[in-house]
């Protein structure tokens, strides 16, 4: 059975820093491309960073520059770190894992940034 569990959410103020987790089990995850999604009420999902098998990451613009995804194959977990945070990074973030024909979602952390 999969799973992705995340953790490392809460509430910060504005210009501080938070870093998430997600911990894959049941999967291959050395070969498993990794990302991190977030999701607002009302709105779509959107994808804030990504890395590939082979270390590739790729970042949506509005956090580039302040937040880092790195993966640490030996402990089948992915991180993202996030600094100078903003109240509109707010928003439920989800930990992706995609294999060669499957994806996985985790439950989500929720992350809140005050002003």
């Amino acid at each position: 059975q999969v799973q992705l569990v995340e953790s490392g959410g809460g509430l910060v103020q504005a210009g501080e820093s938070l870093r998430l987790s997600c911990v894959a089990s049941g999967i291959s995850f050395s070969f498993a491309a990794m990302g991190w999604y977030r999701q607002t009420p009302g709105k779509q999902r959107e994808m804030v960073a990504s890395i590939t098998f082979g270390g590739t990451t790729n970042y949506v613009d509005s956090v580039k520059g302040r937040f880092t995804i790195s993966r640490d194959n030996a402990r089948n977990t992915v991180y993202l770190q996030m600094n100078s945070l903003k109240p509109e990074d707010t928003a439920v973030y989800y930990c992706h894992a995609r294999t060669f024909t499957t994806d996985y979602w985790g439950q989500g952390t929720q992350v809140t940034v005050s002003s």
